[in-house]
């Protein structure tokens, strides 16, 4: 059986909610049961109130305002924990057209993609100012270059997760997920894809981009710690290559005077060269104990990958194998028997019988 969730991150929704779960579809071809997921993140409104009202099957409260991101891997984990097969997250605001979700999770019902991004029509949206729509474009030009993929419309958050997808979903950032999911997603390999979505025209400004410079801001900030991150090694030898040619360029000029002949020593140019020379090398030497760092980390990554996994999806019977002649024992016997002829030592016992 495939189970859908759709979840649905809110903070003081009451007036756009309703709305937004009316348009939900109840049934989709290739999905055997859908469910609704409203993430409460400390609304002090009727937010609540409307998803129970609406019919909401899972309604996840966390304390107080958290941010989006932090909202967004709540419900992310609240659906792994129901039982999700896929997940859809939109907005609250109803800007994303739900009748386009049966093709927003097509791909991965086909098996071809472990998550899929809705692309917007940005140039074509009225209700997006020219600032906005050259600001999406270019953050999206960036996480394209940062993940190695194509994804037209980064910061959309109208998408679909498969649960093998978001059993791997790790996010830092506290502000948005929409960029550090798509990069970390790049970088671990999860295939991608996006397909055009239509949008709702939304009459109040957004809850998330208070300010056109703030959101430039927290977006660059966003960006440079997830390249931080997931490729250090690339982002300190760029960082690193700016004083280190320039302190050659200084350099090799100081040796082109002396060569010539120059009556002046120019010594502080010298100096100068060594000085960002050594900073360049410096830097270099911050990217390779980050690259070493970053190996700890996917490490670590697939420990927790492997721990979600054995507490989130339910335990699978293995099967027991039958020898000719022999009649197979209940695991507790093997296990008995097995003790008599080893020491008694939990590390000589395997995981699986």
């Amino acid at each position: 059986m495939t189970k859908l969730i759709i979840q649905i991150p809110c903070y003081n929704e009451e007036e756009t909610l309703g709305a937004t779960l009316a348009a939900l579809p109840r049934q989709l071809p290739g999905i055997d049961c859908i469910e609704w997921l409203v993430i409460d993140d400390g609304s002090r409104d009727r937010t609540v109130a409307v998803a129970k009202a609406s019919g909401v099957h899972h309604i996840v409260r966390l304390p107080h305002n958290q941010g989006l991101a932090r909202a967004f891997m709540a419900g992310l984990e609240a659906a792994l924990r129901a039982g999700a097969d896929i997940i859809v997250n939109t907005d609250a605001d109803n800007q994303y057209c739900a009748e386009d979700i049966p093709a927003l999770i097509q791909p991965i019902l086909q098996g071809e993609v472990d998550i899929v991004i809705g692309a917007r029509p940005i140039w074509q949206t009225k209700h997006f100012s020219p600032i906005k729509k050259l600001l999406q474009n270019l953050g999206s030009w960036v996480v394209r270059l940062a993940s190695n993929t194509d994804i037209p419309d980064a910061p959309s958050g109208f998408r679909a997760y498969s649960r093998r997808a978001a059993l791997q979903i790790n996010v830092f950032n506290r502000y948005t997920y929409t960029l550090e999911t798509i990069i970390q997603a790049g970088q671990k390999g999860i295939a991608m894809t996006s397909v055009p979505i239509r949008t709702n025209y939304v009459a109040r400004p957004s809850r998330l981009v208070k300010s056109i410079p703030s959101y430039v801001q927290r977006s660059i900030l966003t960006i440079f710690r997830i390249f931080m991150i997931y490729q250090p090694m690339r982002f300190f030898v760029l960082l690193g290559s700016i004083p280190f040619g320039l302190g050659f360029l200084l350099g090799t000029r100081w040796l082109i005077f002396l060569l010539m002949g120059a009556e002046r020593t120019r010594i502080p140019s010298l100096i100068l060269a060594a000085i960002l020379i050594l900073i360049g090398v410096q830097i270099w030497i911050f990217g390779l104990v980050a690259d070493l760092m970053a190996a700890n980390r996917k490490l670590v990554e697939d420990i927790q990958q492997r721990m979600r996994r054995l507490d989130l999806d339910p335990p699978q019977p293995s099967p027991q194998v039958v020898s000719k002649g022999r009649e197979a024992r209940p695991t507790g016997q093997r296990r008995r028997m097995r003790s008599l002829y080893t020491e008694d030592d939990p590390l000589d016992t395997p995981f699986n019988d």
